[in-house]
């Protein structure tokens, strides 16, 4: 059973998009969850660079880190803490993206084909 914790509204004075679902607040790198449960969904991105695994997938992860880019620019969005850390060596926060109308950068990323939802053991579908 997982318990969801109250989030935190955390201020940033820097904020960039390192990929599609990660950002960067004050120099920590913060993975983007969106609506999910944390450890059972969440949102993912193509990979970048070197970690992509086929060049379809490169020019994908652009796009979204771009897209993501353009969301981090609306001037009352809100970097929300969920409390919890995700699971890789790196334990980055899992963090929401509240715009100011309301909505969540995530959701939009789904909508628009930028991200998928993210299950565990589940295959990415950038590479065919």
């Amino acid at each position: 059973m997982i318990t969801l914790l109250a989030a935190t509204i955390l201020s940033c004075s820097t904020l960039t998009a390192v990929d599609g679902d990660t950002i960067r607040c004050n120099g920590q790198n913060m993975r983007l969850i969106g609506d999910a449960v944390p450890f059972k969904t969440g949102i993912d991105t193509p990979e970048t660079g070197g970690r992509a695994k086929c060049e379809r997938e490169r020019i994908l992860a652009k796009a979204a880190k771009k897209r993501l880019a353009e969301l981090l620019e609306d001037p009352g969005l809100r970097i929300e803490d969920t409390g919890y850390r995700d699971k890789t060596s790196q334990r980055r926060p899992l963090v929401r993206i509240r715009l100011s109308d309301g909505r969540l950068a995530e959701n939009i990323l789904l909508a628009e084909g930028h991200a998928i939802i993210w299950r565990p053991k589940v295959k990415r579908p950038w590479c065919g």
